[in-house]
């Protein structure tokens, strides 16, 4: 978490505040300056707690509350919007005897957080949403230290409801990391294809795959993006970033694959990149990695070119920059657009 701010407003909170520095060097502590000592670690405000905590609330990813759950909830209703943008929010009281995970528990990281410091302070952690309590998988996380992204954000309460519930949910992944979960629980059943999940008893399914998945299904599926493919991509210098663009869409939609899964866009590293590249992979906020011509030359393709290899020295361009990069297998071989794009793409292996 980037920002964290701590903020006490009695004597006692202040030593709970100077108690977690210690263990959170990085954390700022906020502090009346009523009660100012000679700890130069604090920061010392002037203004009203009832400005200072709307203040702190909009600026930190974390806020830290060492005073009465009843008035942080009167003090930042007003400000709340949804789960993706408040920030983080915990109580903790005076004596230290309870850490409360209040809001953004899950997506904005209060409940680990709340667990972290419970144990630093041997205080009590008070969780409240279900998943946790349930001790079951928590829909709205999974995948996310993989940096998978959920396709559909619409149909996660309904399916985290199932999942609480202990209903039988069925699971189906496709690409990226196995080790999303160390236990499933008894409920949870993995199938080994979409055919077998839409025939079984399942009452919802977590879909982790790259591929686009018929309505049908998706409906009652919370699907999950991993960061599975790698676009190979043979170019001119002059190859505009729209021309670039038209081909990737197309071979997307051909081949039903998902854009939210391009983890990478490559291509041969030449003298100068070209321009329109650069220009695509700012506007899909997608890193964009350069290969050189002898390592390209050493990957066997489907798709050798004898043109290719006059001009470019190697007999691939986008199969092979796809493949090297992936360090995977083509899952769409080399696309024509004639006269100046070809496209290539692969799925990675994690």
């Amino acid at each position: 978490m980037e920002k964290v701010s701590v903020l006490a407003i009695t004597k006692n909170g202040i030593n709970v505040g100077e108690k977690l520095k210690e263990f959170f060097p990085n954390w700022e502590i906020f502090a009346p300056v009523k009660l100012s000592n000679e700890n130069n670690s604090i920061t010392w405000y002037s203004e009203a707690t009832t400005d200072k905590i709307i203040e702190l609330f909009k600026n930190s990813n974390g806020l830290i509350c060492i005073f009465s759950l009843g008035a942080v909830i009167r003090l930042i209703a007003p400000y709340l919007k949804d789960k993706k943008t408040d920030p983080a929010v915990i109580v903790i009281d005076d004596k230290t005897n309870f850490v409360i995970s209040v809001l953004s528990g899950h997506i904005g990281g209060a409940n680990e957080l709340t667990q972290e410091i419970s144990e630093k302070l041997n205080a009590l952690p008070v969780i409240t949403t279900a998943a946790d309590v349930n001790n079951t998988i928590s829909v709205d996380l999974v995948g996310r230290e993989f940096g998978w992204k959920i396709d559909d954000e619409s149909t996660v309460t309904k399916i985290s409801a199932h999942m609480v519930n202990a209903e039988p949910i069925g699971v189906f992944q496709q690409a990226n990391n196995q080790k999303w979960y160390k236990e499933l629980p008894k409920n949870v059943t993995i199938y080994n294809s979409l055919e077998e999940l839409k025939n079984s008893n399942s009452k919802a399914h977590l879909i982790i795959s790259d591929k686009i998945i018929d309505n049908v299904l998706s409906q009652e599926s919370v699907i999950y993006r991993p960061q599975s493919l790698v676009i190979g991509i043979g170019l001119h210098w002059d190859t505009t970033k729209d021309t670039i663009k038209e081909g990737i869409e197309h071979c997307l939609k051909e081949f039903s694959l998902s854009s939210k899964s391009i983890a990478k866009l490559v291509s041969i590293k030449k003298p100068n990149d070209v321009q329109g590249l650069i220009d695509l992979g700012k506007e899909m906020q997608i890193p964009v990695e350069y290969v050189d011509r002898e390592e390209l030359a050493e990957i066997i393709t489907p798709n050798p070119s004898s043109t290719v290899k006059a001009f470019e020295g190697t007999a691939s361009v986008s199969e092979a920059a796809a493949i090297k990069v992936s360090k995977g297998k083509l899952i769409v071989e080399k696309q024509k657009f004639p006269p100046n794009l070809t496209i290539a793409i692969a799925r990675k292996i994690d």
